[in-house]
């Protein structure tokens, strides 16, 4: 198998960007980016970092993140398995990216800038839910943000094929399989689900 190993040879095979894929990029927060990602829930928040790259997803149950100014947002890091892949990378190379999702829409709207992580008692308060504050923040200058076409959900068919879990592993059988057996398994699956609901923030 051969490999395109130049920018010169993807060019050649890719052609040339339409001009609506070039002129639809923005520095920042404008009236329509905002409108959309204000309604996304949902993001994915990719980093890169001495190991490698991380990818994770980041949900709320309003606005996902929070806008400080047109250049820059404020994603709260709510708990999670402590794992800290993405924060660990962020605090050794701020390069990071963001894909905003929501459902019923086809249309992606991506982030691209340099993020830092703080535990500002103002900023954490500010995302304040039922009492309890996230441990830390991500703040993220804007560098571009653009909407995404729309082909990859629509082949996809994301949000109208249904629910297609049926028969995937649970998270416990993932757990036994890496375990041999030591940990996972039913009992983990029964009480993870009420566990988390207690510990949703």
């Amino acid at each position: 198998m051969e490999f395109l190993t130049t920018v010169e040879d993807l060019e050649a095979l890719y052609g040339t960007p339409g001009a609506p894929s070039l002129r639809k990029v923005a520095g920042q927060m404008t009236p329509l980016y905002r409108k959309w990602i204000m309604a996304s829930r949902l993001c994915m928040l990719a980093t890169v970092g001495p190991e490698g790259t991380d990818d994770s997803p980041r949900g709320d149950d309003g606005p996902v993140v929070l806008e400080l100014d047109p250049g820059t947002l404020a994603l709260p890091d709510w708990r999670g398995n402590n794992r800290i892949d993405s924060l660990r990378n962020i605090v050794r190379d701020g390069r990071v990216s963001l894909m905003f999702l929501v459902p019923g829409s086809n249309n992606v709207v991506r982030v691209n800038g340099m993020a830092q992580v703080t535990a500002d008692p103002d900023l954490l308060a500010r995302f304040e839910k039922a009492g309890k504050q996230p441990r830390t923040v991500i703040v993220i200058k804007i560098r571009e943000i653009y909407s995404q076409c729309a082909r990859a959900l629509m082949r996809a068919r994301t949000w109208t094929s249904g629910d297609e879990s049926e028969g995937l592993p649970s998270m416990g059988d993932i757990l036994a399989e890496q375990t041999a057996g030591e940990e996972g398994g039913q009992a983990y699956d029964e009480a993870w689900a009420p566990r988390a609901a207690k510990t949703m923030w």
